[in-house]
């Protein structure tokens, strides 16, 4: 990301010891990146695990080298440039050469991005360019950074790995959109946001590329309430309401590579304020409402890509009526089902009962394992986050005390046992979560 940028010392090393130190870090990239297998096809895509990244100290050391190297290949163009023979600026670091330099930078964090993109134009360009990216995910290297937004047109990002706080620029937009029902997602490397302005409906993208937010390109139906999924460089959105509030039966695939939707095969049932997951390499759609019923669906549906065809899976999420006070509120006033896939396990946040359900894909049932944090208050499930963040189920929410004004991140591992939550971070904020995305990149 290009969040932040950095000050670097010029007081270096010779360029020939720096030059050895970089090609011993050059070389511990290349032994580890010789396993990586090429990137699986969408049906597989959902089981690969995340690559581990240099550690800690590396890291650090090889992003200060790639500081000390890129400044002295200026001093070294700077002394070419009277002769007029530059070096090549597409090498990164004449060194090692731009591959080399390339599959280095690969291994770095994310959160150090921001400081390579300052060191001079080469550098700014390929971050910009997002092609570490699509080489990131091509071997399998991903990280997971969580994007949420506790105050109207605020976003704020998250690293879990360096517990690490940011805050995006503000979304620029007319208070219709502001006070209007928005759903999210992240894609690649893009957060899409969608609301609704005077006259129509609208989506707002932020790129990490460019940390800034622009006008992204509208669904081919305008809608809202709508379940979604993301895998890679594609999200599915399915259902929703129109303009005119007719629930809808239809669904769109959205390449964040080409900036296009794609019309699928709609769904057999129409549903609004549903939710959807990628699980097995399909997409579900689970929950929701229906069409002149007034009771939460409990059936579910299942996207094949392959036959390019939904199938519908009956009783596949329980009408949530087993805590006391769980049908006070009319479905329509209810949360979506708040459900991630870790794993290639789906486990939903019964929040009537404060419980963790898994489910069963062999009996198409749910088991409770356990608690959600103590912190995790919701109206209705609505205020609360439940998502998937790499190999770890994550909770953001906030107790709804007037002198609590505080958001809390924990995490688990799932196991066989009871969730075990870990405190991410926690700082002073809104402590109803509007709308959370995870991003893997």
């Amino acid at each position: 990301m290009l969040e932040e940028s950095y000050h670097v010392s010029r007081d270096l090393p010779c360029a020939c010891e720096q030059a050895s130190k970089w090609i011993y870090y050059a070389f511990q990239v290349i032994e580890h990146s010789k396993g990586k297998r090429p990137l699986e096809d969408v049906a597989d895509i959902g089981l690969r695990k995340s690559s581990k990244l240099l550690d800690a100290q590396e890291k650090e050391e090889a992003v200060q080298c790639l500081h000390d190297l890129s400044l002295c290949q200026e001093e070294h163009s700077d002394k070419q440039h009277d002769s007029d023979t530059h070096s090549d600026s597409s090498s990164l670091i004449h060194q090692i050469g731009r591959d080399l330099s390339v599959n280095c930078m690969l291994h770095c964090s994310r959160s150090d991005y921001g400081s390579i993109a300052s060191l001079n134009q080469s550098f700014r360009s390929l971050i910009r360019s997002g092609e570490l990216y699509r080489l990131r995910r091509q071997m399998g290297i991903v990280e997971h950074w969580v994007y949420f937004s506790c105050n109207l047109l605020e976003w704020e990002a998250f690293d879990p790995i360096r517990s690490r706080w940011m805050h995006l620029p503000a979304m620029t937009s007319n208070e219709c959109f502001m006070c209007s029902d928005k759903e999210s997602l992240a894609v690649g490397t893009e957060l899409l946001v969608f609301g609704k302005e005077i006259e129509s409906h609208v989506i707002y993208k932020y790129s990490i590329l460019t940390n800034s937010w622009s006008s992204g390109m509208k669904t081919n139906t305008p809608r809202c309430l709508f379940g979604s999924g993301s895998l890679g460089e594609i999200a599915i959105v399915a259902g929703g309401c129109d303009s005119r509030g007719n629930i809808l039966s239809s669904a769109e695939l959205y390449n964040s590579e080409t900036g296009t939707w794609e019309t699928l095969p709609s769904m057999n049932k129409p549903r609004k304020l549903c939710s959807g997951v990628f699980l097995d390499g399909k997409f579900h759609i689970i929950g929701g409402v229906g069409v002149g019923n007034s009771n939460v669906l409990t059936c579910g549906e299942v996207y094949d890509f392959k036959a390019r065809s939904w199938t519908e899976v009956p009783d596949m999420f329980p009408a949530r009526n087993r805590g006391a006070g769980a049908n006070d509120a009319p479905a329509i006033a209810k949360a979506p089902p708040l459900l991630a896939v870790v794993k290639n396990e789906l486990y939903a946040a019964y929040y009537a009962e404060n419980e963790v359900w898994k489910y069963d894909k062999r009996r198409n049932l749910w088991i409770t394992i356990g608690r959600l944090p103590e912190q995790a208050t919701s109206m209705n499930g609505w205020g609360l986050a439940f998502r998937a963040c790499g190999d770890q189920l994550i909770v953001i929410g906030g107790p709804r005390a007037l002198n609590g004004r505080f958001i809390e991140i924990n995490s688990w591992e799932p196991t066989d046992g009871a969730p075990n939550w870990n405190l991410l971070g926690r700082k002073h904020s809104g402590s109803f979560v509007y709308n959370c995305a995870v991003m893997g990149c």
